[in-house]
C-alpha cells in the first residue's frame, strides 16, 4: 500500500515536470516515440541507460545531443538526498547515446532532481 501511495505522489511529480519543461519549451516525449528533431530541447521520459544504471526518468537532449538528466522524487523528498541517483545515470550513458553526448570529465553536466514543486540542480 505504501508502495502504490509512493508511486502515485511520484506520478503527479512527473506531471508537474512534463509541464514545467514544456512551458520552458522543451518537447517532452516517450522513449518509445523518440524524434531528437522534434525541437531544439527535447525531454525523453524513461531512458534506458548503460547496464546495471537502469531507467532515467528525464534524459535530456539539446541538438540531439545529451546534456542532462532531471531524477523525479514524489514531494518533500529530500532531493539533495538523492543525488547519487542522478549522479550514476550522469555517468551511466549508454555507448551509442555516449558518442553524442556533451560530457565534462566522463559525465554530463546538467543533473537534476525534481518533485514538480522543486528543483535542485546537482
Amino acid at each position: 500500500m505504501a508502495d502504490d501511495l509512493r508511486l502515485q505522489a511520484e506520478q503527479r511529480a512527473r506531471v508537474l515536470i512534463d509541464r514545467q519543461l514544456r512551458d520552458a519549451g522543451w518537447v517532452v516525449q516517450d522513449r518509445s516515440v523518440t524524434n531528437l528533431f522534434a525541437g531544439a530541447g527535447v525531454a525523453v521520459r524513461e531512458a534506458i541507460m548503460a547496464k546495471g544504471h537502469g531507467r532515467v526518468d528525464y534524459l535530456l537532449y539539446v541538438d540531439q545531443r545529451v546534456v542532462g538528466v532531471i531524477e523525479a522524487k514524489p514531494e518533500g523528498t529530500p532531493l539533495s538526498g538523492v543525488e547519487w541517483q542522478s549522479a550514476m545515470y550522469a555517468e551511466g550513458l549508454p555507448p551509442a547515446v555516449r558518442l553524442k553526448a556533451l560530457t565534462r570529465g566522463g559525465r554530463l553536466p546538467f543533473v537534476f532532481e525534481a518533485s514538480g514543486s522543486e528543483t535542485h540542480f546537482t
